[in-house]
């Protein structure tokens, strides 16, 4: 999904992306970044993203992708944690 497509998404329910923050200052997993960045997951790369990622109609199902991806997500953002988030909240600056 896209960021440009949040708008089509049913706004009756949370929907829920992986999301990361940059650990430091120009991190491998986003060259260029600074420390704090904020970042989703690209779903089908696993590599952080701004402007691409996999919508969740549930925090477990969120979490169940993480989980069921960790070994490709560590070798594609290392010294992170990945974690479920809301999307409006994320999207907001306020998660």
């Amino acid at each position: 999904m896209l960021r440009r497509d949040v708008e089509g998404l049913d706004p009756t329910r949370a929907w829920w992306v992986a999301a990361i923050v940059s650990p430091e200052r120009d991190w491998p997993g986003a060259p260029g970044c600074r420390r704090g960045a904020r970042f989703m997951v690209e779903g089908r790369t696993f590599h952080a993203s701004r402007d691409e990622f996999e919508a969740f109609a549930s925090r477990g199902a969120c979490l169940e992708w993480v989980l069921g991806h960790r070994d490709a997500l560590n070798r594609a953002l290392p010294g992170v944690t990945v974690r479920a988030v809301r999307l409006d909240r994320w999207l907001l600056g306020l998660d």
